[in-house]
């Protein structure tokens, strides 16, 4: 779980274009974007400029006396104010390179950035590439590190997560006809949703390659200061889902620059069938039970509930009453326990075609649940999801699961407050694929479920929750953790490792190979994976 070292990069390996819209940019800011380009240690790159009638005379007065000293340095200018999708197209129209990156007129590259993402390229054939970003301040000080995961789709369509540093094959982008002025103030972030619904490869390089300069007019300083750009976004999106899971919904999220894209559903709505083992416990079971029927707004489920050898004649009474109902059944599974084959066994009875395992001391506490996890379920990309989950104070008990946190798995975020933030990785509350969601509460397609084979009964308490997402993904479905769905998980905040049996950990260090050796590629090797609160990971200097 190392983070990866500079990846030499030879001098020919292709010219790589950088692309500068400028419009009235203060002296200092133009002066030392371009100086940070100067600097790069991967020599074959060239800049192309186009100013966008800026009327203060310092532009083209620096710009000049910069072409006279830059030979690779390629400027055009506006008569009239065009934009700045059309400023960049501009720019682009200069450009030879076999890549093209942007950088903002007031952003500053590391010195090794460019030699980043072109031996990113050149290694992984990607046709996008990104990086981690940190915050440049007015009083010249970095901050906000936002250590950023691989390639997440659904996280990229709840926030343009990638930032400024974006770099493309040119030919992509001429693919696409260059970037819309509809979309202007979020015209990279339709570029780069056009490209990927079109089949570009996107990849990552996992460290702070530029600097993202705060100040009044920018939003890393004043998320408020470009609204109209938000509702680009949205306009983004809904095109991108248009083509992808046609029939899908664009709405506004709790924040600005953040979306919920919600999912549609055949007409009539795909049975759920919730499967809840237990063995009495009944004041959790009937508070899990009566929650779910009284908060439920999802029209078409069931409640199995797979009674593991219950001795308690309240709960046995309880059960014969609840059985009177249509939607609720019990199977008697009175063997020795095995989480995963109890799971099976309902599973096998079960008359849903989306099948939700439930533990029995979680509580609904949203109407909309099932609907968004069942929604989500039902995506043809997309094996398991699983919800938000809180604890009783309600802190968060899961976020998505990162195999290696803890030295095994753990739940990122845990015990932190259900809050918008990005703290060094990605906000708690905004929807994203993860390697992994908890079997507390966990839902996928019957297809899918039957197609991976189910859940590996070799595993007797746990880890087979991890195992079943980690054969999904294989078999190339995503993971999504459904923030906007939450839940109480009355579960205490630590475990007794005492409870899981050895052949537990056996099972599982096999299965959670290579990840636990080489990191989560949903997580960053720049994080501390032994502790379940983002932090940063101590140097071995």
């Amino acid at each position: 779980m190392q983070a990866q070292p500079p990846q030499p990069v030879p001098a020919d390996a292709g010219l790589i274009s950088v692309i500068m819209p400028v419009c009235n940019t203060p002296e200092n800011f133009l002066r030392e974007a371009i100086t940070s380009v100067q600097q790069q240690t991967y020599r074959n790159w060239e800049i192309c400029i186009h100013d966008d009638a800026s009327d203060q005379p310092h532009v083209a007065k620096i710009l000049a006396e910069l072409q006279r000293e830059i030979p690779t340095l390629r400027v055009t200018r506006s008569v009239q104010r065009s934009g700045i999708a059309a400023t960049t197209n501009a720019a682009l129209a200069q450009a030879g390179g076999r890549w093209v990156t942007f950088l903002d007129h007031d952003d500053l590259l590391e010195p090794d950035a460019l030699a980043a993402v072109v031996a990113c390229h050149v290694r992984t054939g990607a046709d996008i590439v990104y990086s981690d970003h940190d915050v440049l301040g007015d009083d010249g000080r970095l901050r906000h590190p936002y250590f950023k995961p691989d390639w997440n789709h659904d996280l990229f369509m709840a926030q343009m997560y990638l930032g400024h540093l974006v770099s493309f094959e040119r030919g992509v982008i001429q693919r696409h006809g260059g970037l819309d002025s509809s979309c202007d103030g979020s015209q990279d972030y339709d570029l780069v949703l056009r490209c990927v619904a079109d089949g570009a490869r996107v990849s990552h390089v996992p460290r702070v390659l530029y600097h993202w300069r705060a100040h009044a007019g920018s939003t890393a300083a004043n998320a408020g200061s470009k609204p109209y750009a938000h509702d680009a976004g949205k306009r983004a999106i809904q095109r991108h889902v248009d083509v992808l899971y046609p029939g899908a919904q664009v709405d506004d999220g709790k924040q600005l620059f953040c979306y919920d894209v919600r999912y549609p559903l055949a007409a009539p709505a795909p049975m759920a069938s919730i499967i809840i083992p237990t063995r009495d416990g009944l004041d959790l079971l009937r508070t899990c039970v009566d929650s779910l029927l009284s908060m439920t707004d999802y029209p078409a489920y069931e409640i199995i509930v797979v009674d593991n050898g219950s001795t308690q004649p309240e709960t046995h009474a309880w059960l014969q009453e609840m059985s009177q109902r249509d939607d609720f059944r019990v199977i008697d599974a009175n063997v020795p326990f095995n989480w995963s084959a109890l799971n099976n066994l309902a599973a096998a009875q079960a008359r849903g075609d989306v099948l939700v395992f439930l533990n029995n001391d979680t509580e609904v506490i949203e109407g909309d649940w099932l609907q968004r996890l069942v929604e989500n379920a039902m995506r043809r990309d997309v094996g398991v999801c699983g919800p938000l989950l809180l604890y009783g104070d309600r802190t968060i008990q899961h976020a998505g699961v990162v195999l290696g946190m803890g030295g095994w798995a753990d739940h990122v975020f845990k015990g932190e407050v259900p809050q918008h933030n990005q703290n060094l990785f990605v906000s708690p509350v905004l929807q994203r694929q993860v390697l992994a969601v908890t079997g507390a509460c966990m839902v996928i397609a019957r297809n899918k479920f039957e197609q991976v084979g189910g859940f590996d009964e070799s595993f007797i308490v746990c880890g087979s929750d991890v195992e079943l997402c980690l054969r999904a993904y294989a078999a190339g479905f995503h993971t999504v953790y459904v923030a906007g769905a939450a839940m109480i998980h009355h579960e205490s905040k630590t475990r007794d490792p005492r409870a899981i049996p050895e052949s537990d950990f056996v099972r599982s260090a096999q299965a959670y190979s290579p990840y636990r050796e080489e990191g989560d590629p949903f997580y960053s090797p720049n994080l501390d994976y032994m502790a379940s609160s983002p932090r940063l990971k101590r140097s071995e200097a």
